[in-house]
């Protein structure tokens, strides 16, 4: 580490829709909080599908383990009336953090809304609200699957982070390469903030595939060839996985990352593990 500071954790969860993945959303936590994490974060589904579900969870994390729970708000087919009455509601409750995201289109809506980038939104919220709300913005180290080349991305996460952002994460990788060349080319352009590098534990090939093809996030061939030779054999691919990503993390953090951000798919077990061979748990947040 270049940083005498030990490196800061943080998870994100998604909102369960159904009842029982609400109860055993606790569980999962209360577990991931014994690691004094800096904050948890808690996403926005589509269109803002998931926003009652969202508030909620963020309320109830917040309240039971005092850890600061930031809600992911997305711009996309949202209007400023109703983005307005979301700020007031976050602010009356006391978060003090928020995820600034342009986010997906839903199914079957066809314009955008008010908002066209996370940047308008940033600049929404800073007019809005000042000072109140840390905000932070996403990072695309192995470039944006929307965007026109790698060149228009940078100048999208550069005026995001100018028009206020505090803090970048980025969509998770598995080339450590990918996160440094990124980091260089925006420091290189003046951005100063902090970027986590978004961490994804591998412990299911299909379901790990089918959001890199979504979301444009590169499986090296090596990792997945090696995957796809376990087949159905869950432990095989959990042991590997956790191998991958575990000596991913490490190279980050040695070579200068802040901190390690992750994708927990609300399931505790993966992340605790990485965190202790990382030796994380103990190095005094």
């Amino acid at each position: 580490m270049s940083d005498s500071r030990a490196p800061e954790l943080s998870f994100e969860f998604f909102p369960p829709r159904t009842e029982a993945g609400r109860d055993r959303l606790p569980e999962v936590y209360t577990k991931l909080a014994e690691l004094d994490p800096r904050f948890f974060s808690v996403t926005f589904g589509a269109g803002g599908t998931t926003r009652d579900f969202t508030f909620d969870a963020v309320k109830n994390i917040s309240r039971d383990t005092g850890i600061c729970t930031a809600p992911h708000l997305s711009c996309v087919a949202s209007d400023k009336a109703d983005l307005r009455r979301l700020l007031t509601q976050y602010r009356e409750h006391g978060i003090k953090r928020i995820v600034a995201l342009r986010g997906d289109m839903p199914s079957g809506m066809l314009g955008l809304g008010e908002f066209r980038y996370a940047r308008d939104l940033v600049d929404f919220i800073r007019e809005e609200t000042g000072d109140h709300f840390d905000l932070t913005v996403a990072a695309y180290p192995e470039c944006h699957p929307q965007a026109q080349n790698f060149e228009r991305d940078i100048d999208h996460f550069v005026d995001k982070v100018r028009a206020g952002a505090d803090m970048a994460i980025t969509q998770y990788f598995f080339n450590p390469d990918a996160y440094h060349h990124f980091v260089d080319r925006v420091r290189a352009r003046g951005v100063d903030v902090p970027i986590l590098p978004g961490i994804m534990p591998i412990t299911n090939y299909t379901k790990l595939a089918r959001f890199s093809e979504m979301c444009g996030a590169e499986i090296p061939r090596w990792v997945r060839r090696q995957l796809e030779s376990y087949g159905d054999d869950s432990d095989s691919i959990q042991a590997f996985g956790h191998e991958v990503v575990t000596r991913l993390c490490q190279q980050l953090l040695d070579q200068g990352a802040p901190g390690l951000h992750f994708y927990t798919l609300n399931q505790a077990e993966a992340c605790t593990r990485i965190v202790s061979d990382l030796s994380l748990e103990k190095a005094g947040r």
